[in-house]
């Protein structure tokens, strides 16, 4: 197994759909990858030198936020939301969806209320 940047990449796979298992990089980023150091989508990460393992390592690290840097931000946009007080900020409070989804008949699992059960001793 290849490992780079936290995530342990399957040498039978495609370079393309593995450098996708890493958090924050989906299929077009990956393909850009492949495209800016030259290498081949149909490349297997079998057949990648240690060379080229470090150049996929330094693009993806000056160019790309990623697994626990982009989680950060994620949640720090999300406990923002919450702090001034708007609309979605008030869904992710409640474990509602956010984006107009309808919750009538859907999302049930969303929909139920979070209790918490003090013992009053």
């Amino acid at each position: 197994m290849t490992y780079i940047l936290g995530t342990n990449l399957n040498p039978k796979k495609k370079i393309k759909f593995a450098l996708s298992q890493i958090f924050g990089i989906g299929s077009n980023k990956a393909s850009q990858i492949c495209d800016k150091l030259g290498l081949s989508n149909t490349f297997k990460v079998s057949h990648l030198t240690k060379y080229q393992i470090d150049e996929i390592i330094s693009m993806i690290t000056q160019n790309y936020l990623i697994d626990s840097e982009l989680k950060r931000i994620i949640q720090k946009d999300i406990k923002r939301l919450i702090f001034i007080g708007c609309y979605k900020g008030f869904r992710h409070n409640e474990g509602l969806p956010l984006r107009g989804q309808r919750t009538h008949t859907n999302a049930k699992t969303s929909r139920k209320k979070k209790t918490f059960f003090y013992l009053d001793k």
